[in-house]
């Protein structure tokens, strides 16, 4: 009987490790709230595959991708490819760290944006023409504009810090380099209380839904020269330099774990969310449903409703 208990006990240690529950996942998630959804559904689908995947650590691009080269973390599905490329340049980075597949192509837009009326009372259609109206936008009485800008360890903080030097846009404004949630509450309270207003943001965020585009809000021009006007809905003209390229937002991997799991590798090649739905769940984080609980829901009412899709995923990986 004792024989017989131990021979289970290897087979199904065996069966275990064979059926791929016995490896693990060191997942990162961005540490903006915005990004957050995607990586718990991308973390629910990869469990699903069979993995053990560690609760993800919110960390800055910065961090991630040295860490993702140095084998502390697997992989996130918050890259922005283009925005993040400085990090994969890095030299204790190239070559270590690779994109594979696309959360979202080209999901992830950016610029500045200022309050409608404001842009329409002043005749305001590029961020240099801020320059004869930055007491408009002075918060804090130093004779600046303020802006919402990002925090250290961001990849658009390092955009943006290249805007400022080049169109000397330091000379009339402020960028608010604090947290970047509590600092856009503090803009949309302002904006509520009939004051300018003036940020960087992106999408999918709560921001383009706490503020309605076209209505409230409007994107404004950064002339640098090494974008391109676009045609962009909600803007001061029909073509604007953004500032920024339209970023496809991918998940990333250390190059050596994808080789070792190639089922992984399949599944981020074939898992996608599509904008609206995300833009949807960061407006539901906005109002209130924030927690982890909360977003853990959100994940899986989102894989409820799109069961199938979701199904498909994890078949297609494990062909």
């Amino acid at each position: 009987m004792k024989l017989l208990r131990i021979v289970l006990y290897i087979l199904t240690v065996v069966s275990f490790a064979a059926s791929g529950h016995a490896k693990s996942i060191k997942m990162a998630k961005a540490n903006w709230d915005t990004g957050y959804f995607q990586a718990e559904v991308y973390k629910m689908g990869l469990e699903k595959l069979g993995y053990k995947v560690k609760k993800p650590q919110a960390i800055k691009p910065s961090v991630f991708y040295l860490a993702a080269a140095s084998g502390d973390a697997d992989l996130w599905v918050n890259g922005w490819e283009g925005t993040h490329q400085t990090y994969l340049k890095d030299k204790n980075v190239k070559g270590k760290v690779k994109a594979v597949g696309y959360v979202m192509k080209k999901g992830g837009l950016q610029g500045y944006l200022i309050d409608k009326k404001t842009a329409d009372a002043l005749n305001i259609k590029s961020v240099l023409d801020i320059k004869k109206h930055a007491k408009q936008f002075d918060a804090n009485g130093d004779g600046k504009a303020d802006m919402v800008a990002c925090p250290p360890g961001w990849g658009c903080e390092k955009r943006i810090t290249k805007q400022f030097a080049e169109l000397g846009l330091g000379d009339f404004i402020n960028p608010i380099k604090a947290e970047y949630s509590a600092s856009m509450a503090d803009a949309l309270a302002r904006y509520k209380n009939g004051k300018s207003i003036l940020f960087y943001t992106w999408t999918p965020n709560w921001t383009v839904g706490a503020f309605k585009l076209g209505k409230d809000v409007v994107w404004i021009e950064v002339p640098m020269k090494d974008t391109k006007a676009v045609k962009v809905a909600n803007a001061t003209k029909s073509k604007i330099n953004m500032g920024f390229g339209a970023d496809d937002i991918r998940p990333f991997a250390n190059t050596t774990f994808l080789k070792k799991n190639p089922e992984v590798k399949k599944f981020l090649e074939v898992a996608s969310i599509p904008l609206a739905d995300i833009s949807a769940q960061n407006l539901k984080m906005n109002k209130g449903e924030k927690s982890e609980r909360d977003v853990r829901r959100h994940a899986k009412e989102w894989i409820k409703a799109n069961q199938s899709t979701f199904d498909s995923w994890i078949a297609k990986a494990k062909k």
